[in-house]
């Protein structure tokens, strides 16, 4: 009976979900088309309520990520679509290593973009109610990129929580930085490179990432001279004075100072444990995804992937 009650609840919900696309101006076509096959799916709402069992420290997390098979696939993707990569660098000013890393991780490269229909993972997140104003906003923006065109709605699939194509983009992400770089009329971040590596681009480059400078790197700390309180994210320095408190690079070396440059000491696991002097382009990954874990494997890959 809970479950005719939840189905029934489902599907009034669909029908005040009809009104709102259309208020927001998503075309009767476009709104015919999606709400017919959408259908909530138990296993997101699992997925979105699951608690990690356990955590990986930073340096089980990189073996995983920054593994010895994506190092080497993702050279030889670098090389193999190096033209391409470098007009669109040359173009957004974001190094292509970067990029090739971000496609990387998100997808392995292309490899899994996800199989869950996201109409129906979205309707069910925003019915669900744990983050409803978030995910009824992406399921209008979903719609929002059907209407204009981009993909169908059957096409239309990512990971659970409603991610698209190679890149992963959330809807809203799409809706603000993906390009169409090929001029064929669509935005194509689930099949066409060029779209994939220009929308990554922007993306960075709208978030103000700085061309000339790398994501960050790790370092030795002194003895003495650096509190606890000083290794934050939030508090910013000159190089200048981090080389001034004894901060080494990891082979002993005063590190390198760039007039005007600025960065921030973290430690991803706490004191005692691997630190980081990390500049502004790795605070311009934390706005991709909002884990420190995430951000300096992206650094890392990205730097394994250009090394000669």
């Amino acid at each position: 009976m809970a479950q005719t009650s939840q189905a029934e609840s489902f599907e009034a919900w669909l029908y005040q979900m009809r009104g709102k696309a259309a208020r927001a101006g998503i075309s009767e076509t476009t709104i015919n088309a999606a709400f017919q096959g959408i259908k909530p799916i138990e296993r997101v709402i699992e997925l979105d309520r699951k608690q990690p069992e356990g955590r990986l420290t930073l340096a089980q997390y990189i073996d995983k990520i920054v593994s010895h098979d994506r190092i080497k696939k993702g050279r030889a993707l670098y090389k193999k679509h190096y033209n391409t990569l470098q007009k669109i660098e040359a173009k957004y000013g974001v190094q292509a290593e970067y990029v090739v890393a971000l496609w990387g991780i998100e997808t392995n490269y292309g490899g899994f973009t996800g199989g869950t229909k996201t109409l129906s993972a979205l309707a069910t997140l925003a019915h669900e109610g744990r983050r409803r104003d978030f995910f009824t906003k992406e399921l209008i923006n979903a719609l929002t990129i059907i209407d204009q065109g981009h993909i169908t709605a059957r096409d239309m699939k990512g990971s659970w929580a409603g991610a698209l194509g190679q890149n992963q983009f959330m809807p809203s992400s799409f809706l603000a930085y993906a390009v169409d770089e090929n001029n064929d009329g669509r935005k194509d971040i689930w099949a066409t490179l060029v779209d994939v590596f220009g929308s990554s681009s922007n993306y960075l480059s709208k978030s103000g990432w700085h061309g000339d400078e790398r994501w960050g790197r790790e370092v030795v700390l002194p003895n003495k001279g650096i509190s606890q309180s000083m290794i934050d994210i939030k508090k910013e320095k000159p190089l200048s004075y981090w080389r001034e408190k004894g901060v080494k690079t990891t082979s002993g070396q005063p590190i390198p100072v760039v007039e005007g440059m600025k960065a921030s000491l973290i430690q991803p696991d706490g004191t005692g444990n691997k630190a980081y002097l990390v500049y502004n382009n790795y605070k311009v990954l934390l706005k991709w995804n909002r884990s420190t874990y995430f951000a300096t494997s992206v650094g890392l890959l990205a730097e394994a992937i250009a090394a000669p």
